[in-house]
């Protein structure tokens, strides 16, 4: 309890840590909408990538990523899917985001406003972590490499280097195999192209059923859902919110002082630990609003997500992810 108590008290000043990463330093240090899962489902709601693109700049863009092996000649090309092999008529990554974003890239480069740097945060949800998957990951973005935040690897893990600023910025997640092919791989000093999450602590819940896992991780200190601190390629944490409210957004009820608290320890604590955090996902529509969105993030209705949406602004959350794209743009700009 003393040290859930402390993590609450964590002042809210960058921590010695968190002013090492560069990611703070991200628009201005305010929050940012992370627009999830942005691509088509099968052809529908093609016009994803165009409303968060709408919503103004800096924004975070998540695209989950699948292998199509090309049966003729067996290359692996990275395409956006929420399954975990794509098909011919999935989008490719190349086509979708980057090509689509072009125009606004290339004007970015020519006005050389860098203190405006990243204009975008590029989020990699990996649904196939295998090798080949990763590796046409890497090698694209090798191709755009003059559009991408860098680092340099470091002989220390610990010793966190500053980013050459450009105007994409490319985050995924705590996958190993992709630690492996993104950074362990690499020799000290060459580039890094993206920059991994935090492995939250898997033991405190391990063989627990669903309900008694829920309960541990709305329940469990900070401290033991994430132990470690940042690292150079490990950068930022991320979570659902079940780590906030027992159950997440099926099950929330009323927004309490309790739940803020909880939120805000979660935050102190990250940053304490030299983190960016990031909460998954945010929406609070009724069922004729859904435009393919599904109930598992669902609060609801608009008022109760809108409530959650102010609370982690003021909390300093800093990636919040949601469906409702406009609609939590807008609660930024009054925020």
């Amino acid at each position: 309890m003393l040290k859930a108590i402390l993590a609450f008290l964590l002042i809210a000043a960058p921590s010695p840590l968190a002013q090492k990463n560069d990611l703070f330093h991200v628009n201005g240090g305010k929050p940012l909408p992370d627009a999830h899962n942005c691509y088509p489902y099968d052809g529908k709601w093609a016009n994803r990538i165009d409303r968060a693109l709408s919503i103004g700049f800096p924004v975070a863009i998540e695209q989950d990523i699948a292998p199509y092996v090309d049966p003729a000649t067996g290359v692996v090309t990275a395409k956006v899917t929420h399954r975990e092999r794509a098909t011919a008529q999935d989008p490719a990554l190349r086509d979708h985001f980057f090509e689509r974003v072009r125009p606004i890239i290339e004007r970015a480069l020519r006005e050389k406003k860098k203190d405006r740097w990243p204009l975008i945060v590029l989020h990699f949800d990996f649904k196939d972590n295998t090798r080949p998957t990763l590796e046409a990951v890497w090698k694209l973005l090798g191709e755009y490499q003059g559009w991408i935040t860098t680092g340099k690897k470091t002989a220390s893990p610990s010793d966190l280097s500053h980013f050459d600023w450009k105007p994409i910025l490319v985050l995924t997640e705590d996958n190993d195999n992709q630690e492996q092919v993104f950074f362990n791989d690499l020799p000290v000093g060459a580039t890094m192209r993206l920059f991994g999450s935090a492995h939250t602590n898997q033991k405190i819940t391990a063989g627990l059923s669903g309900a008694q896992r829920n309960h541990v991780l709305a329940t469990a200190s900070p401290e033991q859902l994430l132990p470690t601190e940042v690292t150079n390629y490990r950068r930022w944490w991320n979570n659902s919110w079940y780590e906030v409210e027992e159950g997440g957004q099926p099950h929330a009820g009323d927004w309490t002082t309790q739940d803020n608290a909880r939120l805000q320890s979660l935050v102190n604590w990250a940053h304490h630990q030299g983190y960016w955090i990031r909460f998954y996902t945010l929406d609070g529509f009724t069922a004729q609003e859904d435009q393919g969105w599904g109930a598992d993030y669902n609060f609801g209705s608009l008022q109760a997500v809108k409530l959650r949406w102010k609370a982690a602004m003021d909390a300093g959350v800093d990636m919040i992810a949601s469906d409702q794209y406009e609609l939590l743009g807008d609660a930024r700009k009054g925020h």
